[in-house]
């Protein structure tokens, strides 16, 4: 039998009661004959807690010992399973980031994976212990604490896995899969048995918090199989794989929303070349994504520019494009924050004409106007108010049919 990689996110961990279950199920993987290493998130609420803790002793704390400081979540929990589980009679070990290593860049809050060390492990592994790793954290090459941004425990799971060619990859939630769209807001979603890891990438980056964008971008990299499990029922699960013939039958697999964007635009920027890549290094420079861009065709040679941002990082934005709007002599510089982007994604798109066409016409009935569209070859994103959010999600779902399984 092969490797499994478990995760399991912060409401898996919430209180000992919890971790026991996460105990059981990686007793059963390895009483199944794997080989074992799980992945833990802090307890649900732990890092905001850190968080706040963090910007009341400071406004902008330092990055380095912000990131040592919220890393330090879990800590509690990879112990704590270890303890529960050498209590039930399977040695366990616990490894922090910087003891396994998880090599990182320097990007505090941001970092990215350059290297895993996989000696340690796997001398644990050996001796047949169930591993217990960190997620969320690393160490850079000056051995400074990095973390990798929220929901980085998913990257770090998938990263063990590839490193140490895991036979998949297990991430455990609180749902049981990946939907249609949320099942919070629209009732009539629907589970996917399978979906690949371009339409699973689209998801998470357009809003959809089931996994976390670069761990979906690293399974396809190096062929990871990945399955989305709840972590409170055996019952259903999501495989997260190549695309096949079988995916190519739905047009759509599912729609996504995201409230976490401001809308920033630049008014009356003079139409000359270099003037977007003045406006977009100094963003780049502070690790601020941005996300969906349009410009305006020029007029009497003035143009506008509208591009989004998560909320996060409207205020550092604001202010770094502000600067650079005198410098380069716009106008003045327009936020709106009171928005969010509805996506709908899909293989299938490649092949069918007039889903575009399908999805303005239903929006345009429900009198939901478009502030912004970006598309790919299978995703269009629009923009809109942020208060249609929900019903824009309910009538696309409607609209193309999703409650049901396309043959």
């Amino acid at each position: 039998m092969g490797l499994v990689v478990q995760k399991f996110g912060g409401t898996s961990v919430a209180n000992i009661e919890k971790i026991r279950n996460v105990a059981n199920k990686a007793i059963r993987e390895k009483n199944a004959g794997h080989d074992v290493i799980v992945v833990l998130s802090a307890m649900a609420g732990e890092t905001n807690r850190l968080i706040d803790l963090a910007h009341s002793a400071a406004e902008l704390p330092d990055e380095r010992e912000y990131d040592s400081l919220i890393s330090t979540g879990e800590q509690v929990t990879i112990t704590l399973l270890s303890i529960v589980l050498n209590s039930m009679g399977y040695r366990a070990r616990s490894f922090l980031g910087f003891q396994v290593k998880i090599l990182t860049d320097t990007a505090f809050k941001k970092a990215r994976i350059s290297m895993i060390d996989t000696h340690a492990i796997e001398q644990e592994l050996k001796k047949g212990s169930i591993v217990v790793v960190a997620g969320f954290q690393g160490v850079d090459e000056e051995n400074n604490i990095t973390t990798l941004g929220r929901g980085g425990s998913d990257t770090s799971a998938v990263a063990l896995a590839a490193a140490l060619r895991a036979e998949r990859c297990d991430i455990y939630t609180d749902v049981d899969g990946v939907y249609t769209t949320d099942p919070n807001i629209c009732a009539k979603a629907r589970r996917l048995d399978k979906i690949s890891y371009d339409e699973m990438l689209e998801m998470a980056m357009t809003g959809a918090k089931v996994l976390q964008p670069r761990s979906v971008e690293m399974a396809k990299k190096y062929d990871v199989p990945v399955y989305v499990k709840s972590s409170f029922t055996d019952e259903g699960g999501t495989l997260v794989t190549k695309e096949d013939k079988e995916m190519e039958r739905e047009i759509l697999s599912g729609i996504t929303y995201d409230r976490d964007q401001a809308k920033i635009t630049v008014v009356h920027i003079p139409d000359k070349p270099g003037i977007a890549a003045s406006l977009f290094t100094p963003l780049s420079e502070r690790n601020i994504s941005v996300d969906m861009i349009i410009q305006n065709a020029s007029s009497k040679g003035y143009t506008d520019l509208t591009f989004t941002v998560s909320k996060k990082d409207m205020k550092e934005a604001q202010k770094c494009v502000e600067a650079t709007a005198k410098d380069i002599g716009a106008q003045k510089v327009e936020v709106d924050d009171d928005v969010a982007k509805v996506s709908i994604i899909g293989v299938g798109m490649v092949s069918h004409s007039g889903v575009a066409a399908k999805m303005f016409k239903t929006m345009a009935d429900e009198s939901i106007n478009i502030l912004m569209i970006s598309t790919s070859e299978i995703k269009i994103s629009c923009v809109i108010q942020r208060k249609y959010t929900e019903l824009a999600i309910t009538v696309l779902h409607d609209a193309f049919q999703l409650e049901k399984k396309h043959k």
